[in-house]
């Protein structure tokens, strides 16, 4: 018995080592907000309150309003998509101005941080530049008693989804700050269970 529990730790840590630790910073500097389904979007065309309103991003990723219908929004930042709304109101009024607004933040479906296993409350956040792992535990409630929190990993998509060993025991537990690295869009943080 002792001969096949020496064997399971060592799969298990080897399994560990095959990771290396995350990177502490991994957010760049050029990073622009991205529109994707679930926004909510201010319209604002100047001296046309008529046509100014608030709109969703529908699950296809497009918007209608008042003399437009369905065009793309997901995937283009606030001002592109205003020059795009520009040129369909064009068709209709004379030199339209129009000013995007983003005010309910959901992004896109590749940018958004998925967390999955031993979370107290697994779920999908909206990604926020500079946004830190301490970050996300706080939205996800923390680890359950029964994670192996210390061997969680993130699956980093926007790197071909290489993975990347994190110590979330040694920062939500022990609040070892160190332990505590960027997010990037599109991370998948896994959180597997303990064995014993």
């Amino acid at each position: 018995m002792t001969k096949w529990l020496l064997v399971a730790v060592t799969l298990m840590l080897g399994a560990c080592a095959s990771h290396p630790n995350a990177p502490m910073n991994a957010a760049t500097a050029d990073y622009s907000y991205k529109i994707g389904p679930g926004d909510t979007l201010n319209i604002v065309v100047w001296r046309n309150p008529e046509l100014s309103m608030s709109v969703p991003v529908r699950p296809d990723g497009k918007i209608s309003s008042p003399l437009i219908d369905d065009l793309q929004a997901m995937g283009k930042d606030s001002t592109s998509l205003a020059r795009d709304i520009e040129k369909e109101l064009a068709k209709f009024i004379r030199d339209p101005v129009v000013t995007v607004i983003v005010t309910g933040f959901v992004g896109p479906y590749s940018e958004q941080i998925r967390v999955i296993g031993q979370a107290t409350k697994p779920q999908i956040l909206a990604y926020k530049q500079k946004m830190t792992i301490l970050d996300v535990m706080i939205a996800v409630g923390g680890i359950t008693d029964f994670a192996d929190g210390n061997r969680a990993t993130i699956l980093r998509t926007s790197e071909n989804n290489a993975q990347y060993r994190v110590r979330l025991k040694d920062l939500v537990k022990n609040g070892d700050v160190t332990a505590n690295v960027e997010m990037k869009p599109g991370d998948v943080l896994i959180i597997p269970q303990s064995w014993f």
